[in-house]
């Protein structure tokens, strides 16, 4: 199947050069000038990828990100003429899964899309594979938590409960690791796909997030353990 990528660029020849060379590689291109149009494509087209530019007319790239990031699970490389380290810090607190700096060669461009979608490959592979000595769970239950992986669904105490892309891939991945203390790195390598060492609050927040969702009390919580210095641990 020809994947499909999203191009958000604001400068019509540096669009139009994207567009070209990527069709070239044999992808499925749409496009769009604008972080409104942006957000539609996104929403209408299902990118299997999106390219994404900061400086933006109106909705600019930062906040396209954010708004697409609690919405789907694509990977979005981030554009920016600006070689700020705070840019990217930001880009990548929002959700964005790599960034890259203008100028830079078309070839490295190709390079990272390459291997982004080839991860995100690797992580659905895995997502839908038990872990080693495992046998396939299509459902995941732990006295009133049910999690149904044929429906992606969350059911506490039998209604069911929304999860962003993002918090129900986590979920699923502690589940999968019942009773193991799990490192944040490994829990970003693996849930969010990153080659490097991310910023672990990432992963403390969709902790966070989770345990509103999971937990009687949140602040004393008994399904997604704090092992201090290690990591987390989900109790079955």
């Amino acid at each position: 199947m020809t994947e499909k990528i999203l191009i958000v660029e604001d400068e019509r020849t540096l669009l139009e050069t994207l567009e070209y060379n990527l069709r070239r590689q044999g992808y499925e291109v749409e496009t769009a000038d604008n972080g409104v149009d942006a957000l539609a494509a996104a929403r209408t087209k299902r990118p299997d990828m999106i390219v994404l530019d900061i400086m933006l007319p109106g909705i600019d790239g930062f906040e396209v990100c954010r708004i697409l990031r609690q919405e789907m699970n694509t990977p979005i490389l981030m554009l920016t003429a600006r070689d700020d380290e705070i840019d990217r810090v930001v880009g990548l607190e929002v959700g964005a899964d790599d960034y890259l700096t203008k100028p830079f060669s078309m070839r490295e461009l190709m390079a990272r899309i390459k291997a982004l979608l080839r991860r995100v490959r690797l992580i659905r592979e895995e997502m839908t594979q038990p872990p080693a000595g495992q046998a396939l769970t299509p459902t995941y239950t732990y006295k009133n938590l049910t999690l149904d992986t044929s429906r992606r669904e969350l059911k506490v105490n039998n209604l069911v409960v929304p999860l962003k892309p993002k918090e129900y891939e986590l979920l699923l991945f502690l589940a999968q690791h019942r009773g193991q203390v799990i490192s944040r790195e490994y829990i970003l390598e693996k849930v969010w796909g990153w080659d490097y060492i991310g910023d672990s609050r990432t992963v403390d927040v969709h902790i966070r997030w989770l345990r509103e969702k999971i937990e009687s009390n949140p602040a004393e919580p008994t399904r997604i353990i704090t092992v201090r210095g290690a990591g987390y641990r989900f109790e079955g």
